[in-house]
């Protein structure tokens, strides 16, 4: 009797190398301009120009810790947990309106104080709602445009927050991964322009700063000294640095551009590395975006697919809606740049995403 020729394909069982050394330049690129743009600022504030860039170190090495938990941890068995950790999530950005927990800045509640830390609830959401959508459309099944609900729940209490930018990262993270998943696009086409866009846009209209956004996103120089000034010094920023930049440390918008540090890190990057520095910003997402899809395209099984997927997609999202926001391609929105920005929640959820992709890697077939 002949042997078949046919056999399983053999598996890897080793993380996507590329994806891990992508991921280590780019945190430790967002460190070095995390204490470029906010030494100043640090001592300033609190006397002491390693403020930022200390806490940010710190968040960084918890945010390793748990990648190396989540690389390890067979990501097969989050689906137990996927529906816990979401109602979690959910109630921790409830929380954030109880009186002595949660904290608001700039008019947004968006942090909540535990103790000695402070959390930004919208970016632990983000991740637990992938999980639970990967959790949720792992089986071939019919889809019920119903099911987003929960997740549209908690995208209206970002808006509550204040944090629209998130919920439309959110919300569109959802939407895709439900796509993807095998979800009807007249399902989509059908219900989301009525719960969301009417929504937002109802909401923008009501509220005179998320107006005054949009009318700044349209004529940007109107009222530099008024609502228009966050998005003029932030394309002043990057008109300055032109091609090759002004040089590393050489900013001088960075002492007016608000939220520096965070949402608006991007405008300085190019106002110092210029034009080249936005693109290897750029590029440096695009290869994080085709490793994620490459992990996702190999994975044997349906959830992890769907899981790859979602990482990937939020992740994808977010950047394009702060880089889009940062050159006025649309209105400020007010999330930070994945691994870049100043930030510990994000860059621990980040991390953890990306954990879960690097354990996705592990079980690919080659």
């Amino acid at each position: 009797m002949k042997r078949k020729k046919f056999a399983l394909k053999e598996q890897k069982n080793s993380f996507d190398f590329a994806l891990l050394m992508i991921i280590a330049v780019v945190v430790i690129f967002g460190l070095i301009v995390v204490y470029d743009v906010s030494a100043i600022q640090a001592y300033r504030d609190f006397g002491d120009s390693y403020y930022y860039i200390r806490q940010q170190l710190l968040w960084a090495l918890l945010g390793t810790i748990v990648a190396f938990f989540f690389a390890i941890f067979d990501y097969r068995n989050l689906k137990k947990i996927t529906g816990i950790v979401f109602l979690i999530s959910l109630t921790l950005l409830l929380t954030v309106f109880i009186p002595g927990f949660g904290s608001a800045a700039g008019g947004a509640h968006r942090w909540l104080k535990l103790g000695f830390l402070t959390l930004q609830p919208a970016e632990i959401v983000k991740f637990a709602s992938v999980l639970w959508f990967a959790s949720a459309f792992e089986k071939k099944i019919e889809l019920k445009p119903l099911i987003l609900v929960l997740p549209l729940v908690a995208g209206v209490l970002g808006v509550l927050q204040k944090d629209l930018g998130s919920t439309v990262v959110f919300v569109a993270t959802s939407v895709l991964i439900y796509l993807i998943s095998g979800g009807a696009l007249w399902q989509i086409l059908a219900v989301v322009p009525i719960l969301v866009g009417g929504s937002f846009i109802g909401l923008i209209v009501t509220s005179q700063y998320r107006t005054k956004r949009v009318l700044a996103f349209l004529d940007p120089f109107s009222d530099p000294q008024g609502f228009t000034y966050h998005i003029s010094q932030v394309l002043v920023a990057l008109g300055s640095g032109g091609i090759f930049g002004l040089g590393f440390g050489q900013s001088r918008q960075k002492f007016y551009i608000p939220e520096v540090t965070t949402d608006s890190i991007f405008a300085v990057i190019g106002e110092e590395l210029g034009l080249l520095g936005g693109i290897f910003v750029v590029a440096i997402f695009a290869l994080i975006v085709w490793r994620g899809l490459k992990i996702a395209e190999r994975c044997p099984d349906n959830f992890g697919k769907i899981l790859a997927i979602g990482i990937t997609s939020w992740i994808g999202i977010q950047s394009i809606v702060n880089l889009a926001a940062m050159v006025s391609i649309i209105p400020l929105t007010g999330v930070p740049l994945p691994f870049i920005s100043y930030g510990g929640s994000a860059l621990v959820a980040n991390l953890a995403a990306i954990g879960i992709l690097l354990n996705i890697s592990k079980s690919s077939t080659s």
